[in-house]
């Protein structure tokens, strides 16, 4: 079996990143693994359902990589993920090329299903769903080895109208602190710097299994792997971050002062349609406590446009929520009207050329309010995670930068030797709008 060689492709989100590097754990022991589909005899697709756009990628990355069974090595398609898990069989019916097919929670058991195929040459499908199991085990990072993500939890409580996670994650539960802090070992064993906290909602972490919220007791413990240099927290809904988190980020300095915070909308409204437990005030309070009590934080969010109900007084409020608070980093997207939600249902549905001119709109503000924010940055120094080099200058992250989503510093080298991994210390002498630009401080001659 060690002659197989397989392939993978994994689409969505850093949770789907875990999943595909726990297949690929489970994978290397057997088999080879390769990043050329031209070369696999086995491919996996690790599909998202989350929204349209997303199921869409998901289907047409399947159905192209189907192609490699007829033109070149590939014996073996096996799709799991997010869609599978949501249309299962319907989606088997529909897509013959796939041979194997798994939902979220049965990744363990693909190296056997793998072996039943080569054996038997029947088509499989296991789609379970599952409440109790968490996919964990030794991963295969797709990251370079300097970052990685860690998933605390699984799962989802909170219901949101417009969100599909619940049902097809299951309920939230936490995983157990020691395996957490035993993986975190070994990836910085492995030469990891800096690791990200994901979940669905990472502040919900132990409530289940705990007792208690006690993501400021994971991140302390965190803390004490003596070569890990920084430690970055994704998904904080905000009305779950209790004073104790606050004081362990402000404290910590192994606890990157950022936060992701996924509020979506401001107008109490359109919360109430969305589900959201929480209100305009509340936000905006927290937003200042975290202002207030963490020094230097930067605060990053996502917002929807275009939900059910939301006119132009709604829309409006949102505008002046961002041009008052300046929130350092703000994804925005148009509202995917997903069938099974309650939001897919509501009257009041908005046109979609509208959402697209309201989701413009909104980046173009945070644009100028992100170029205004990283002017006040040149002459500043920065601890800069290097992660490569783009012609003559090297690129990486300061503590405000989340990998993928919010840029990248660029710079030129100070006389002493940079590479992939390293922390230096780089003086900013250029805004680019979402990327900063400077020039790397030599230690030895300060």
């Amino acid at each position: 079996m060690a002659n197989y060689k397989v392939g993978m492709v994994s689409l969505g989100c850093d949770k789907n990143r875990v999943d595909s590097e726990i297949m690929l754990g489970v994978m290397n022991k057997t088999y080879t693994i390769t990043n050329n589909p031209k070369e696999a005899d086995i491919i996996i697709v690790n599909t998202c359902g989350f929204i349209e756009k997303a199921k869409q990628e998901s289907i047409n990355t399947i159905l192209e990589m189907a192609r490699y069974k007829t033109e070149y090595k590939c014996k073996l398609l096996i799709a799991t993920g997010c869609l599978t898990q949501r249309y299962g069989k319907e989606l088997q019916d529909l897509m013959p090329e796939i041979d194997i097919m798994l939902g979220v929670n049965d990744y363990e058991k693909i190296d056997k299903l793998i072996l039943d195929f080569i054996d038997n040459n029947e088509i499989v499908s296991k789609v379970n769903y599952s409440d109790e199991n968490i996919n964990e085990g030794i991963r295969l990072l797709t990251t370079d080895k300097s970052t990685a993500y860690i998933r605390i939890a699984e799962g989802c409580n909170n219901f949101c109208t417009y969100c599909i996670i619940p049902k097809i994650r299951g309920k939230f539960r936490s995983r157990k602190m020691e395996n957490i802090i035993e993986e975190a070992k070994t990836l910085v064993k492995n030469g990891t710097k800096e690791i990200i906290l994901i979940a669905q909602d990472t502040t919900m972490y132990g409530s289940d299994i705990y007792g208690k919220k006690n993501l400021h007791e994971l991140l302390r413990e965190l803390s004490k792997i003596e070569d890990l240099k920084w430690i970055r927290v994704l998904y904080c809904y905000p009305e779950e971050i209790y004073d104790e988190l606050i004081t362990e980020i402000s404290e910590n300095d192994k606890v990157v002062k950022y936060l992701d915070l996924p509020i979506q909308h401001i107008s109490d409204k359109i919360l109430k349609l969305m589900g959201r437990k929480t209100t305009k005030k509340d936000i905006l309070d927290k937003i200042d406590l975290l202002r207030n009590r963490v020094e230097g934080i930067v605060l990053r969010t996502s917002l929807i446009v275009g939900f059910p109900n939301e006119s132009e007084k709604e829309f409006n409020e949102l505008k002046e929520f961002l041009e008052d608070k300046k929130l350092d980093k703000v994804g925005v997207f148009s509202y995917s009207r997903e069938e099974g939600t309650p939001a897919a249902i509501m009257e009041g549905q908005v046109d979609e050329e509208v959402k697209k001119a309201r989701e413009e709109e909104l980046m173009l503000l945070q644009g100028e309010i992100s170029e205004k924010i990283n002017l006040l940055k040149i002459g500043k120094i920065y601890d800069i995670l290097v992660e490569g080099k783009n012609g003559e200058y090297y690129y990486g992250r300061n503590y405000e930068m989340a990998p993928e989503i919010d840029g990248n510093v660029f710079f030129k080298k100070g006389c002493e030797e940079v590479k992939k991994g390293d922390f230096v210390k780089v003086k900013i002498e250029e805004n680019a709008k979402y990327d900063l630009i400077g020039v790397g401080i030599c230690e030895s001659c300060k």
